[in-house]
């Protein structure tokens, strides 16, 4: 076994493909209810690349290795572990650091993965499948056929939201800017996709009858959330998760007014800091039996190894991917 690890590092906040370089360190040593995980896979996130920026909420001291999410096998267990076994295929906890080797990580944080679920795949499970599913479920009760309304529609969230709603029969609106993605996305799930444009509301009620639209998953902010603010039911609520343009959730009067709508938020990393064991594993359960059927699949551009770091960061920024960039791990 080798006594060192290869992992990705960040000394200073700045341009993820400038500051990011890859150094060997010590191999980890599971301690007193630890095991060490030798990582599969880790995805390339627009929140990792926030925090080597150094706009992501939460700042590790520096140096830093970056990585939210991925997903390893166990290699070896400190004392009085019992809740892991050498072999199983985990997923780490989000704050590890992912872009590494290995890593020594608390037993009980993490999370076993059934074998049919390719490393890959598993991966990119504790985020953005994770983030659709609760909110999905967390702010307005849906029913078996009725709609609800997302933007950003072709991001990794997004895509869970369709696929996880086709599962469960809720229909899903969703809002892109290019057309190239409408036969895309319906042919992942997705009931009726739509180009935004200033009329979006009433292409919305004609093609959904006007049948009431009672939840909004936005993550992009600006003058498209409050188009599709606009196409919810009275008492209606809209959840934002990103901020992808950058600009304000502004909200007329009026929509708080005569519509009484509900604006919440929702941060996947709070989320996991206040669930209890139970509460995790029972979100995590029918994500994973969708995965083993193949219905709950992140779309993948390309991967790479952690020796090409830089190149991957600078992949992972660009606009416009087809899919996730993903570290992939040999052992």
């Amino acid at each position: 076994m080798a006594r060192t690890i290869n992992a990705a590092v960040y000394e200073t906040h700045g341009i993820p493909s400038e500051v990011l370089r890859v150094v060997e360190q010590p191999r980890p040593v599971a301690g007193p209810g630890e095991a060490v995980v030798e990582m599969l896979a880790a995805p390339l996130n627009p929140a990792d690349l926030n925090a080597i920026e150094g706009k992501y909420p939460i700042r590790p001291p520096l140096p830093a290795t970056p990585g939210m999410e991925g997903a390893g096998v166990v290699a070896e267990l400190g004392a009085g572990v019992s809740t892991v076994h050498i072999g199983d295929h985990v997923i780490v906890p989000h704050n590890v650091g992912t872009w590494r080797e290995a890593c020594a990580v608390a037993a009980d944080r993490l999370v076993v993965v059934p074998p049919e679920i390719e490393p890959v795949q598993a991966a990119m499970l504790k985020v953005n499948p994770i983030t659709a599913w609760r909110m999905l479920h967390d702010f307005v009760a849906l029913r078996p056929g009725d709609w609800f309304i997302q933007n950003a529609a072709n991001s990794a969230a997004g895509r869970a939201a369709i696929q996880i709603a086709r599962e469960l029969g809720w229909k899903s609106i969703n809002v892109v800017r290019r057309s190239e993605l409408i036969d895309e996305l319906k042919g992942e799930g997705a009931d009726l996709v739509i180009l935004d444009h200033e009329k979006l509301r009433d292409e919305v009620k004609e093609h959904t009858k006007g049948a009431p639209v009672r939840l909004a998953l936005n993550a992009v902010g600006g003058e498209n959330a409050l188009r599709v603010a606009s196409c919810l039911a009275s008492d209606a609520t809209m959840v934002t998760y990103g901020a992808m343009s950058l600009q304000p959730l502004r909200i007329p009067n009026g929509l708080l007014i005569f519509k009484n709508l509900i604006f919440r938020g929702f941060w996947v990393t709070k989320w996991y800091d206040a669930a209890t064991s139970a509460e995790r594993e029972q979100t995590f359960a029918p994500l994973f039996a969708m995965a083993k059927r193949g219905l709950l699949r992140t779309k993948v551009e390309q991967e790479y190894s952690l020796g090409e770091a830089a190149a991957a960061v600078a992949h992972a920024a660009r606009n416009e991917r087809g899919g996730k960039v993903v570290f992939r791990f040999a052992r």
